[in-house]
């Protein structure tokens, strides 16, 4: 089949049926795998802010008074010396004594872990950008507060 012989049939509408079916399917392919990921960051979303609630009471027993819940901060970094800022929110605020720490609150078998490389940057990034003195780790599976100091 020829293109010239296509346009004098009038053969052209299936092909243009089947390209315009094809859209369509990866047009709602690709939502509903948005609209899935949507579900997916919502419900652990709520889980997580369910997991800093539980942790409250453990820290207080503790003998840590939380200072803020979810504190923002802005962060600067030089880039080839231009100035990027990037703002950061950490779980927790506490205090114990004099001291004041950045508290990260996870979940799971694999976060709470300071093997796991992406807990330990992150852990790292609150210690320089909260300036604080030391971080605390939070096992809600073992229910366990680990300080972590980095040396």
């Amino acid at each position: 089949m020829d293109s010239e012989w296509i346009a004098r049939s009038g053969a052209w509408w299936p092909a243009l049926l089947v390209l315009l079916l094809g859209w369509a399917a990866l047009h709602l392919r690709a939502k509903l795998r948005r609209r899935r990921r949507s579900r997916v960051a919502k419900r652990r979303a709520r889980h997580a802010v369910a997991a800093e609630r539980r942790a409250l009471p453990l820290l207080q027993r503790a003998g840590y008074e939380v200072e803020e819940i979810q504190p923002r901060r802005t962060f600067r970094f030089l880039v080839d010396g231009v100035s990027e800022e990037v703002e950061l929110r950490a779980d927790l605020l506490v205090r114990r004594g004099r001291q004041r720490l950045v508290a990260d609150v996870k979940t799971g078998n694999v976060a709470p872990k300071i093997s796991h490389a992406p807990t330990r940057r992150q852990l790292l990034e609150y210690r320089v950008a909260y300036d604080v003195d030391g971080v605390l780790l939070i096992d809600m599976a073992e229910q366990a507060i680990h300080r972590i100091d980095f040396a």
